[in-house]
């Protein structure tokens, strides 16, 4: 394989028809990092024109909130059996006009089938990964908005930066439930104690924080630590679907109000509950954290820069980009840039960069990444236009169903701490099943505009390749399921 493909498989996407290939691979990788990021995409699946996608596509934070606000506003209406709330039409007709899932995950798949900034949405996707959601009822409408405006966003700044807004994003916050905590002793906790009622705290967020986000065990925290940073996390988080109490039926002014009054802000990226928060001073680590709103940002800068952290995550960098087995050598060198840049992003993802073309080891592609890179190699269409976003159609499948299929999405409910970059956990049979019947799915729905031989030469493809797919016979359909499930373009072996 290129040099040029060979890296672009190990960092990026791989090179689309239309993009020339650059005579200097490392520099035109960390010249990606500064790319820039419009979503792009196509309307529909025969539009030959690449453009961005449109504006109200892209709701903002607060439109995505009213929005599922309006959405429960109508499914309590439905339990009440009111006429014009509880027909099938009219429940459809409520998902499809306020539920965002469906079009945050084609703009997913069309930024990465289409876009121009491959090494960039890499990393992206290893971070989204890294902070790991899921899709449940009351987080839908902001998975999305979490990975473009707390990730994407953020991939040029300091990973403290990045740190503190996944952590305060309220697709992380009602994902653990953090939207429900209150402090051991703060004042909402008293209310219920003297009225008979439950509220108390939650350590899902806090624990995650430590054990997965940053420090992971080896920092040998405690109990105590995990309640030192769930009670500074406690009083983050709105309600799910922006209503404070479920049993009224309130417009979107009457809700704003209270929003007002309890969180000081209608901003569900700010909202700070006082009533909620443990009083006094924390300790998570040996640092102490102040009381109040600012003792969060304090603890994960603490977090963002702990030595703990640093080799945690340069190691899982090294795994995902480098090698399957990365060598101390490789985690070292991120480690070390990390430590010089005090936490750049730029800088450790250059050096993740450098050792990712240093090293002559293969790195097996998670299925997510394999299957944009099969499709923009071919540059089939195998995915709906935004046109089509509420269109049956025969052949395309729902992006849903695409990633539910492959076994890999970041709307899926999953573990904790991600999908692994270990190649052993992907290699089962079922899992090579699966590519085989994606390869088939996306000759025949996706009409590839090249062949087999076209692309093969394109990438320079070794001899072991050119012969697996010459012993399969002479149907392109089947020589191209051969090529794309090869161990040459899954990532298992190198030129």
């Amino acid at each position: 394989m290129n040099e040029q493909f060979r890296i672009a498989q190990k960092l990026g996407l791989m090179f689309r028809p239309e993009n020339p290939l650059p005579e200097d691979i490392k520099s035109w990788a960390i010249k990606q990092l500064n790319a820039k990021s419009p979503a792009l995409g196509v309307n529909n699946t025969q539009a030959k024109k690449i453009q961005e996608w449109p504006d109200q596509l892209q709701p903002d934070l607060l439109t995505r909130d009213n929005l599922y606000s309006e959405y429960k506003y109508n499914r309590q209406r439905e339990e009440m059996d009111l006429a014009g709330y509880s027909s099938e039409a009219a429940k459809q007709d409520n998902e499809k006009k306020h539920l965002l899932l469906k079009t945050d995950q084609l703009k997913f798949s069309h930024r990465n089938v289409f876009g121009n900034d491959q090494v960039k949405l890499r990393f992206s996707s290893f971070w989204t990964n890294h902070f790991t959601t899921g899709n449940i009822w009351d987080n839908q409408n902001h998975i999305g908005h979490m990975m473009e405006e707390a990730i994407l966003a953020n991939l040029n700044n300091n990973f403290s930066e990045m740190l503190y807004k996944v952590t305060t994003h309220p697709s992380m916050l009602v994902y653990l439930d953090n939207c429900w905590s209150c402090g051991e002793r703060s004042q909402t906790a008293i209310w219920a104690k003297q009225n008979g009622e439950q509220a108390g705290l939650n350590d899902n967020l806090g624990r995650e924080l430590l054990e997965l986000h940053t420090v992971s065990p080896s920092a040998k925290y405690t109990e105590s630590d995990i309640r030192g940073a769930a009670n500074t996390l406690a009083g983050w988080g709105i309600w799910p679907g922006r209503i404070s109490d479920q049993s009224e039926l309130l417009s979107i002014p009457q809700r704003h109000q209270k929003l007002l009054k309890m969180g000081g802000t209608i901003n569900s990226w700010d909202f700070f509950k006082q009533d909620h928060a443990e009083p006094g001073n924390k300790k998570v680590l040996g640092k102490v954290v102040p009381a109040g709103k600012g003792g969060l940002r304090q603890l994960t800068d603490f977090l963002a820069a702990h030595e703990h952290t640093v080799k945690h995550i340069s190691f899982k960098l090294a795994q995902h980009f480098v090698s399957d087995n990365p060598s101390k050598a490789d985690t070292d060198f991120i480690a070390n840039a990390w430590r010089k840049s005090n936490g750049s992003l730029d800088e450790i993802h250059s050096a993740v960069i450098e050792r990712a073309i240093q090293s002559k080891e293969p790195k097996f592609q998670w299925p997510m990444t394999w299957l944009f890179q099969v499709v923009r190699l071919s540059d089939a269409r195998f995915f709906k236009g935004w046109a089509q976003l509420n269109r049956y159609d025969n052949y395309i499948m729902e992006s849903r169903e695409i990633f539910e299929e492959l076994g890999q999405g970041f709307w899926h409910e999953r573990q904790p701490d991600g999908y692994s970059s270990d190649k052993k956990e992907w290699l089962s049979g079922e899992m090579f099943e699966r590519r085989i019947r994606f390869a088939d799915a996306i000759y025949t729905a996706g009409r590839p505009k090249f062949k087999s031989d076209d692309i093969m030469n394109r990438i320079n493809a070794n001899d072991t390749t050119r012969n697996l797919v010459a012993s399969v016979g002479m149907s392109e359909k089947t020589k191209f399921i051969a090529l794309m499930c090869s161990p040459e373009i899954m990532g298992l072996e190198n030129a």
